[in-house]
């Protein structure tokens, strides 16, 4: 059970990532491309708008290429992984910016490597959707949606073939639940009761693919059944029950016991990538976003006497000075040069840590 600190901690880490995801989308005001304000009509003389999206960050700062943006779902990625040890493994998805924070990821790497920057978690190469950090447990981030899940196997299996207590966790959404990598992972995992813990972001869309025309069930938690292991469904806004859920999965996985597959019914506030026009459906966003995450949780602490207007305000205040920090030497970093292309790991990363 949580004390205090522990749920004013889960909060602190649910603004960081809210707060990081809304500075991310302000660099998507289309300018900066050469230094030259894009319109509509500059547009009619390249092939589409995407060609000035691939912004001239030398002169701006500005992240290149799409971003998908994790505003919304913070209590799935906060719940789980303040479950987990710090040598636990995750693996992300392209929305994985949340579980890269969640995990203890540091800002201003991680910014530096969204804007292309050097001093970034992958030297500045991998950008927003290949975040990955062996010393944070990050094995990476996967822009092919289901292949995260064989990662996370392969994790799994290695712990227990080294006899440590440690545990992997894949994080995925609704559309990847349809892959072959899913039923093949949890397949395995169950054969050799590996400790991987099978974590859905069911947001109930994959682009904009609604899952109740692309789900044979309405809840990816019952598919655990055809492979006698776990499933369970939760609420994806509270983040004390993905809490929960997902400390009692880990202290199975490390019993010996085996793979759990978790659902978080969740919803993403944004568009599926940062450089859309909004969600394909705002008048249901609209109504989720009455069930925002951050709100419940600072609603359950003020009930309980544990956080004040102030006390908020104080951590909002920390987090946006620890962002402008990071967007600061973010920009001021240099980028990779290419010679830098020559090299596969990362500044500061090691290949030691035992997998």
């Amino acid at each position: 059970m949580l004390d205090s600190e522990g749920l004013t901690a889960m909060l602190r880490q649910m603004y960081r990532i809210r707060l990081f995801e809304e500075r991310i989308k302000q660099f998507y005001d289309y300018q900066g491309y050469y230094s030259e304000t894009v319109t509509d009509a500059a547009t009619d003389e390249t092939d589409s708008l995407l060609t000035y999206t691939m912004y001239d960050v030398t002169s701006t700062g500005m992240i290149g290429g799409a971003v998908h943006l994790y505003i919304g779902m913070e209590a799935v990625a906060v719940g789980v992984c303040a479950a987990l040890e710090p040598d636990d493994y995750v693996v992300s998805t392209h929305r994985g910016h949340g579980h890269a924070i969640a995990k203890g990821a540091d800002l201003k790497r991680l910014l530096a490597e969204l804007m292309g920057r050097k001093t970034g978690y992958s030297g500045g190469c991998g950008g927003s959707m290949h975040i990955f950090s062996l010393e944070d447990g990050l094995i990476g981030g996967n822009g092919i949606v289901g292949a995260g899940l064989p990662l996370a196997l392969g994790a799994a299996f290695s712990a227990k073939y080294r006899g440590t207590k440690q545990l992997a966790v894949a994080f995925f959404g609704d559309g990847a639940s349809n892959q072959g990598t899913f039923h093949e992972s949890l397949n395995m995992a169950a054969l050799w009761k590996l400790p991987v813990l099978f974590v859905c972001e069911n947001n109930l869309y994959a682009a904009s693919t609604p899952a109740v025309i692309a789900l044979s069930t309405p809840s990816v938690a019952d598919r655990a059944q055809a492979y006698g292991i776990p499933g369970r469904a939760v609420d994806g806004q509270d983040v004390l029950q993905v809490h929960q859920a997902a400390a009692e999965a880990a202290a199975r996985a490390r019993a010996g016991e085996g793979p759990t597959l978790l659902e978080c019914k969740t919803y993403r506030f944004e568009g599926h990538c940062g450089v859309s026009s909004g969600h394909n459906n705002p008048r249901e966003c609209e109504e989720w976003k009455k069930r925002d995450p951050i709100v419940l949780l600072e609603q359950k602490l003020r009930q309980e006497g544990l956080l004040t207007a102030t006390d908020r305000e104080a951590i909002r205040t920390q987090v946006l000075q620890e962002l402008d920090e990071a967007e600061q030497f973010a920009i001021a970093s240099p980028l990779p040069s290419p010679e830098d292309l020559e090299v596969t790991e990362a500044p500061g990363q090691s290949a030691t840590r035992g997998a």
